[in-house]
């Protein structure tokens, strides 16, 4: 039954390259076969309930500039209302999945208790569209960053009452998601890290993330959750200097903690800017780790500093993430979630759904563009040419030598290298063929 939010649209139908106005697909059609798979199933696109639904528009210096029908966000009929809108707007999308953190979906009530109670009342609500739709749940999260209670952390905080309500708020999440089907759990430490040294014992702090993340995956054991525990870096914003900085910092973490073979990470194309990366860097590190679980896919202003999540727009940004998405073997629990919302002037219904078009389109581009580069072979080519010298029976000797043998060696063989091209511009105009 139509909301009349998104009133006069249709599904949106894959049209090809002709396809008029931007309401169509020209490049995201999920049938067709890319490296042996339907592009659907290598894509699994989700929609970010909260930027598009519990967003209103706000940002540093201004308030809500949208006014949806379920604003405010303060009771049981709204959430109700604004599921049905979202729901709707997954199946004018087809989109296959959606994510949610709990703050998303249920009114803030005060009490866990109350939480708790709206949050398990909505997830049925909820449940019962899933199967009406056949639309899956992504991954579920907790929002433990907006309200003031951890205006100092959650698993990190030096309040053990905060703690509590942490691990509780957590358990609460975990269980939503398991009745939804979810096929990830995602952390994203927003306030666990710290604004100054000076009130902070950082040994400590981590060691309770640390044994945080344990009793996570401990929890996932008990209840038979098959999905996959995901936590995502960031390096800054809301906190000043956050434990979860970047990948390699996540990775880090995880294996002082014994993680690493139960946890992977979701990374994020803004969150990797941030960081002072690439987005393409962030994917191989957790790549060459087998530790790439789930992306957030969309892109910052290069002349702003913080995080802005728009839309991505970029196909040649986008292809070099997915050549490396595909490198790692491609999603198996994870998916590309729209971490996305619109421009706080995009005020109608329609500009949601065509930002959501365009972003499966580029993304569609992006992934058909990887898949070519790898089954043409040319880059794999150019590194293999590259390290070849390492490939001889002398090379691999020297790895389990000694520096005074090696020295010596040096000496005797008169050995003076001189270095060879990185050929970086021919790699780029190579690349620059399928983009």
């Amino acid at each position: 039954m139509s909301t009349g939010f998104f009133e006069g649209l249709s599904k949106v139908t894959y049209k090809g390259a002709d396809g008029d106005g931007d309401l169509s697909f020209r490049h995201y059609n999920p049938d067709e076969v890319v490296m042996g798979k339907r592009m659907e199933d290598h894509l699994r696109f989700a929609v970010a309930y909260w930027h598009s639904f519990a967003w209103e528009g706000g940002d540093p210096f201004g308030g809500q500039t949208f006014e949806r029908p379920w604003h405010p966000q303060d009771d049981m009929g709204r959430a109700k209302m604004k599921a049905d809108v979202a729901f709707e707007m997954f199946e004018i999308l087809g989109q296959p999945y959606y994510c949610w953190h709990d703050a998303d979906i249920r009114p803030e009530q005060g009490s866990y208790a109350e939480n708790l109670s709206t949050l398990n009342e909505i997830t049925d609500y909820m449940g019962e569209k899933q199967e009406a739709t056949g639309t899956k749940l992504l991954w579920g999260t907790a929002n433990m960053f907006s309200h003031r209670r951890w205006m100092s952390g959650a698993s990190t905080n030096p309040d053990p009452d905060v703690f509590a309500y942490a691990a509780a708020t957590v358990k609460g999440c975990m269980d939503a998601t398991h009745k939804l089907g979810g096929e990830n759990y995602v952390l994203w430490g927003g306030r666990e890290g710290y604004e100054t040294l000076l009130n902070t014992d950082l040994n400590q702090e981590l060691d309770h993330m640390g044994r945080f993340l344990n009793m996570v995956v401990d929890y996932k054991h008990k209840i038979g959750f098959k999905g996959t525990i995901l936590v995502e870096p960031k390096p800054q914003e809301p906190s000043k200097h956050q434990y979860d900085y970047d990948a390699a910092t996540c990775i880090g973490f995880l294996r002082k903690y014994g993680l690493e073979n139960e946890v992977k990470l979701n990374l994020e194309q803004g969150h990797a800017i941030l960081a002072g990366h690439s987005f393409e860097h962030e994917l191989a590190v957790a790549g060459a780790e087998g530790m790439l679980g789930s992306i957030d896919m969309n892109r910052n202003d290069y002349q702003s500093g913080w995080d802005t999540d728009q839309f991505p727009n970029n196909v040649p940004e986008v292809a070099l993430a997915y050549y490396q998405v595909l490198k790692a073997g491609g999603f198996t629990t994870g998916g590309t979630n729209f971490d996305a919302k619109l421009r706080r002037q995009s005020l109608d219904p329609v500009d949601l759904i065509a930002g959501h078009v365009g972003g499966m389109d580029v993304c569609a581009r992006g992934l058909k563009a990887a898949a070519a580069m790898l089954e043409d072979g040319g880059m794999e080519d150019a590194l293999k040419d590259r390290y070849a010298g390492w490939e001889t029976p002398e090379a691999q000797a020297m790895l389990c030598s000694d520096l005074e043998t090696i020295s010596n060696r040096v000496l005797s063989d008169n050995l003076n290298p001189e270095p060879r091209s990185g050929r970086q511009e021919r790699l780029e105009n190579y690349i620059n063929k399928f983009v």
